[in-house]
């Protein structure tokens, strides 16, 4: 349940409750109202985010709004948490959710570390909530670290308020009372929340019902009823009181396991050893991690961007999963936030691994010198997501299962790039290889999705990684005495890389001069102005009308030159349609008529995503990728030489 309708729920019990005098604090033994009312996701807007960078410690944590978000345990594809924040209250006039009656900063407190500080200051003046997050190496617990302080107006009261939404759903969960702790499960997955200082006051009820701790607490601004189990699956809210006076330090600790008495265990020991011992190990995991890799770039460093790479890289790294070595979910977030449903399991959001995802992480990491990352993840995409018949599925859950169903043609051929990037030259990998690059002959230039995964048909950015992989593939198979299909290969992508202009370069554009490249063309012919119905809900259009930059990837890969003159030509239109002008420098649209994203503010009630209006890409906006940058991207690693009969 959002905390929006909680406080509706909140408001409507508080009438019922002015007529009636305050009971006396009681405990009682089962909680009222199953399963309570519907779950929701956080929002997607991530502010930080931690690991341990040991593999000990299966236990993620994000931070957003001031508030700690989903945590995932034991893998990355597992989220846990809808949200854990702080309620303060006076007892007699205010009971505030620490989200919505604050002003927030959230500070990066070690350059060399993801190690987060929230700093939340009350609207109303009353005090102030410093929080300070890590991962405790040696065990599945997040340790936050908080102080207090009562600024005017005391003594004030507090309260955590936990949200568990387990094993990847916010309605299956139960929880209780345990040894002061507040336990939870559902499944193979359980949690225990305990504080340093213990809690004076505990309750386990259903989100906004009258057994919902935060609503009994915003009725008349007291904790009246405590119910020391909630035994129903549902939704489930957890509220404990924490002692404090008008400057308080102390540690929460929110541990896992896969029954309540670990999670317990966890949690105990972690506060037993202390925040700040845990602190310790978890920077000197991450600082450890970064000395591990190549010197950071002079460009980096010069430019005084040594803290945003290396903080780039630790994410990077962070996502990849400790039990599924080599696989990097997406991002540790749910698609579209508070509107996505948190009822149940079945989809997998961006807990996914996509294939072309995870080259472009290895990619970076090859750069950083992190190669052991990338070749675990070479192992990954040929040993658990490649299919019999040589393609790659448009993601998977960890294990390899299906999650979203379609095919890009990109993805089949990423991989075969990546292992040639990493000198996987041996026989054993050449038979898979040898898979991915038939399928590619046999299936391709077309697509039925490409990069964006709505539409399908020729696109300038999908066939440049084709082309890419089966030279790549040639390439092993010369390697393997394979010179049968390392002709095939290079004859086809001879054949593609001279048509390549042909199918998805238009002369009749309505955009600028009318020569340009397309986002994609429904059947190789792209001045026949034929309708496009972009599948986000960006409507139907014609296809000469549709542009993105994606076309650069010709010469990222090594397809053309950067002085080719179709891709210069392409350039202004990229400019004029996508481009926009921010305090914070350009940025660039993924491309026009994008139904997905930000909608117009106009607009911002309840909608569905597809009411979008596009969203900058800050990715778009990189030295080395943007369009106008005064560069083009580069071409194959100049420190080897490019094996292609290209022309």
């Amino acid at each position: 349940m959002t905390r929006s309708r909680l406080r509706t729920a909140a408001t409507l019990l508080s009438f019922s409750l002015l007529a009636l005098p305050a009971p006396a604090a009681s405990a009682a033994a089962e909680a009222p109202g199953a399963p309570g009312t519907g779950a929701a996701w956080t929002t997607g807007g991530k502010e930080g985010f931690g690991t341990s960078a040991t593999t000990a410690s299966k236990v993620w944590f994000t931070l957003g709004q001031g508030i700690s978000h989903e945590v995932y345990y034991p893998t990355v594809d597992v989220a846990n948490v809808q949200d854990l924040q702080y309620v303060v209250s006076d007892g007699a006039g205010f009971t505030q959710l620490e989200r919505d009656h604050t002003t927030k900063q959230v500070v990066l407190t070690d350059p060399r570390s993801l190690s987060y500080r929230q700093v939340n200051t009350a609207a109303n003046g009353r005090y102030r909530i410093t929080k300070t997050h890590t991962a405790d190496p040696a065990r599945a617990t997040v340790l936050v670290q908080t102080r207090f302080e009562v600024l005017s107006g005391g003594p004030l009261q507090l309260y955590a308020l936990y949200n568990p939404s387990l094993n990847n759903s916010g309605m299956g969960d139960t929880g209780a009372t345990s040894g002061g702790q507040l336990v939870a499960s559902d499944g193979p997955v359980s949690s225990a929340l305990a504080a340093s200082t213990g809690f004076t006051k505990l309750t386990s009820g259903y989100s906004g019902s009258a057994s919902d701790g935060y609503v009994d607490l915003s009725g008349n601004h007291a904790l009246d009823t405590q119910y020391d189990s909630a035994s129903a699956p549902g939704n489930l809210v957890q509220l404990g009181q924490i002692p404090v006076g008008t400057d308080t330090t102390f540690t929460l600790g929110l541990g896992f396991g896969d029954n309540r008495g670990a999670a317990s265990a966890n949690a105990s020991a972690s506060l037993a050893g202390g925040f700040a011992a845990a602190d310790s190990a978890y920077r000197s995991g991450w600082d450890a991690y970064l000395s591990s890799l190549d010197a950071v770039p002079g460009s980096i460093t010069g430019g005084g961007l040594t803290t945003q790479y290396n903080v780039a890289l630790m994410t990077l790294r962070a996502h990849e999963d400790k039990t599924y070595l080599g696989a990097n979910v997406a991002s540790l977030t749910n698609p579209w936030g508070e509107a996505k449903d948190g009822n149940g399991t079945g989809d997998c959001g961006y807990h996914a691994v996509w294939s072309r995802d995870l080259y472009q992480v290895s990619t970076a990491q090859i750069a950083a010198g992190d190669t052991a990352a990338a070749n675990r993840s070479a192992d990954y995409l040929f040993n658990v997501q490649q299919r019999p018949d040589g393609s790659f599925p448009q993601n998977t859950r960890l294990d390899g299962t299906n999650c979203w169903t379609s095919l890009q043609l990109d993805e089949v051929a990423f991989p075969i790039v990546l292992v040639w990037q990493l000198n996987r030259f041996d026989a054993a990998m050449w038979a898979k290889v040898k898979k991915s690059a038939d399928f590619l002959v046999s299936r391709g230039p077309s697509t039925p999705q490409e990069r964006w995964e709505e539409n399908g048909g020729y696109s300038p950015s999908t066939i440049a990684a084709e082309i890419a992989g089966l030279i790549c593939a040639a390439d092993i198979a010369e390697r393997n005495g394979d010179t049968a299909s390392a002709n095939t290969y290079r004859a086809t992508a001879d054949q593609w890389q001279a048509q390549v202009t042909g199918w998805t370069f238009t002369t009749s554009g309505p955009l600028g001069d009318g020569r340009y490249f397309e986002r994609i063309d429904g059947n190789g012919n792209p001045n026949d102005g034929q309708s496009i119905f972009i599948q986000n809900g960006g409507g139907n259009h014609d296809e000469r009308s549709i542009i993105d930059a994606g076309f650069l990837e010709l010469v990222r890969l090594g397809v053309k030159p950067p002085a080719d003159p179709d891709v210069a030509a392409s350039l202004p239109e990229v400019d004029s349609t996508l481009k926009v002008t921010t305090p914070n420098g350009p940025m660039w649209y993924r491309y026009n008529h994008d139904g997905y994203g930000k909608r117009p503010p106009a607009a911002r009630t309840p909608a569905p995503v597809s009411a979008g209006c596009g969203h900058c890409s800050p990715a778009s906006a990189g030295s080395t990728n943007s369009p106008t940058a005064g560069r083009r991207p580069r071409t194959w690693p100049p420190w080897r030489p490019r094996p292609t009969r290209v022309t």
